[in-house]
């Protein structure tokens, strides 16, 4: 599966954006799917996760109550709508998606991961 995340851009703290993630070549209706992110000079880390029907999601305790996942399966698309945000939220954000069973205790582990979009820049301002 291909992914393919959009919806970055230059914003002013305390605004909102939304991330999408579009899937070709499969659909994500059987895949699990997160949202990372990698800021300049650090690791790559989680920020949320949804199971494939949508009924389970989690996130980093940093975005929460902040940020919000979605899917669409009918349309193929994750989202990641960003409200409130803050400067430490600038990054390049990736979705992935996943074949394995998504746990509260695993959702964050990128190497289970299967599939990577190529990324899209958040960067905010103060």
């Amino acid at each position: 599966v291909q992914l393919q995340a959009s919806g970055g851009g230059l914003v002013q703290a305390g605004n909102s954006l939304r991330l999408s993630c579009a899937a070709s070549g499969r659909t994500l209706g059987n895949n699990n799917m997160g949202w990372f992110r990698q800021a300049p000079g650090k690791e790559r880390e989680s920020v949320a996760a949804i199971n494939w029907g949508g009924t389970s999601t989690y996130y980093a305790d940093s975005v929460k109550g902040r940020f919000t996942i979605s899917r669409d399966n009918a349309k193929n698309t994750v989202t990641l709508q960003m409200n409130s945000l803050k400067p430490e939220d600038t990054a390049v954000y990736y979705c992935a998606a996943r074949l394995s069973m998504l746990y509260a205790s695993t959702w964050s582990v990128k190497t289970l991961y299967n599939y990577w979009g190529q990324g899209t820049l958040v960067t905010v301002s103060s």
